[in-house]
């Protein structure tokens, strides 16, 4: 059976999302049950050099649609500004997010494959192909955002464990 990019991709992204939606939602069983505040949670960081959780949540939202958007208009560049939203709110963009995610078809994605695509920081222009755009830049990215979302979350006190990060596998039926 060879992969398909929807399977490496779209697919891949529907798991971790649907893992970091049940991390979030531990997490805000977590300050219901401790009483910890959420907003606390929002703006906590591994490091004093690495950014708050919400702009974990933000990327990967950012590396799996906007990176499948990015390689529908052929640019992809830095997220937007993030909103100001409650603990509830980055909850909602995730789901927003996995709703969005559905919706795209496996002939949608395996339709980028040899297009051309660009990376854009500033004046910064990075070439690639979509497929490797995908695979080498924007997945490493999704996957170490949702990592740091779990990480965070995990040295806040809420009880996770590594299932939780794998979420729903996708078994022979």
């Amino acid at each position: 059976m060879a992969l398909s990019l929807f399977d490496v991709t779209v697919a891949g992204y529907l798991q971790t999302t649907g893992a970091i939606a049940g991390v979030l939602e531990k997490g805000r069983a977590h300050c219901a049950e401790t009483g910890a505040d959420s907003a606390d949670l929002l703006t906590t960081r591994l490091a004093p050099d690495m950014l708050p959780l919400t702009f974990q949540i933000w990327s990967v939202r950012h590396h799996s649609l906007g990176a499948i958007d990015g390689c529908k208009a052929g640019v992809f560049a830095p997220p937007p500004p993030m909103p100001d939203h409650d603990y509830a709110g980055w909850q909602g963009v995730l789901a927003e997010t996995r709703e969005a995610l559905t919706k795209i078809t496996a002939a949608e994605v395996e339709a980028l494959e040899g297009r051309d695509m660009v990376f854009q920081l500033g004046e910064m222009k990075m070439p690639f192909t979509a497929e490797n755009f995908l695979l080498s830049f924007s997945l490493p990215n999704f996957y170490f955002h949702a990592a740091t979302t779990y990480d965070i979350l995990r040295m806040k006190g809420v009880k996770l464990g590594k299932r939780d990060f794998m979420g729903s596998m996708r078994m022979k039926r």
